[in-house]
């Protein structure tokens, strides 16, 4: 990085269309579905250097009061390696941002769960919420936390729900997500061709992603808005 540039705010997501929404001015994105591939790119944007790590994305829910498009800001992430607090500042100044301007969606601050493979049933994640006490669950606010704090950077978590913690996932929901976190649609109709029952889950599962990607857009603007993206702003109050 040239001498006297400002760092960026490095945001990570699992999948690329997350990272659609999370780009802008003054961050950089890396996302992948496969934990190894994240956290090799997340290592490299860290060697050019961060001003700040943020968790950004979907969040399966887990507990059974939040409904899809939903956000959680974590206080703590509990993860394979135990919990990680994250920037209680930041966090605080990312809630107020999101509530201020998103009146209409339910806005949550507590800890989330981070697990290395996907938690796809209704029975799995009632127990992740009773030995975590999360509010939801994804798979990469843990690697993103490790590393911020490996390198001494404030760390801070904006997921929206996607699937709510009483619905069970079809086996064609994952079917096409490829390692490096795009999608691909031939592996989701094999899969809705070989067990046409899921259909109708899958179509329950589209409004819930349009929920979350409509949370998603908006809290990327407020908190763009509110310098919440910022950390030398945020740093300053």
């Amino acid at each position: 990085m040239t001498a006297g540039a400002a760092r960026p705010l490095i945001v990570v997501t699992g999948m690329a269309f997350e990272a659609r929404i999370a780009r802008g001015p003054g961050v950089e994105v890396v996302y992948a579905a496969r934990a190894d591939l994240l956290e090799r790119a997340l290592a490299q944007a860290l060697a050019r250097g961060a001003s700040g790590v943020m968790s950004f994305g979907t969040a399966g829910g887990l507990a059974p009061d939040l409904m899809p498009g939903a956000l959680v800001v974590a206080d703590t992430i509990a993860g394979p390696a135990g919990r990680r607090s994250t920037d209680a500042a930041w966090g605080a100044r990312i809630a107020s941002a999101l509530r201020g301007s998103m009146r209409g969606v339910r806005v949550e601050s507590g800890p989330m769960a981070a697990v290395a493979a996907p938690v796809v049933s209704e029975q799995q994640k009632q127990a992740l919420h009773r030995d975590t006490g999360a509010l939801a669950v994804d798979m990469e606010s843990h690697i993103a936390a490790e590393q911020a704090g490996a390198h001494g950077l404030p760390f801070a978590v904006c997921r929206a729900i996607v699937d709510p913690a009483w619905r069970t996932l079809p086996p064609a929901a994952t079917a096409g997500l490829r390692e490096d976190g795009t999608t691909a649609l031939a592996p989701i109709l094999r899969e809705l061709a070989r067990a046409p029952g899921q259909l109708p889950a899958m179509i329950r599962l589209a409004f819930d992603a349009r929920a979350a990607r409509l949370s998603l857009v908006a809290a990327r603007a407020a908190l763009q808005r509110a310098g919440a993206l910022n950390m030398d702003a945020v740093s300053s109050r």
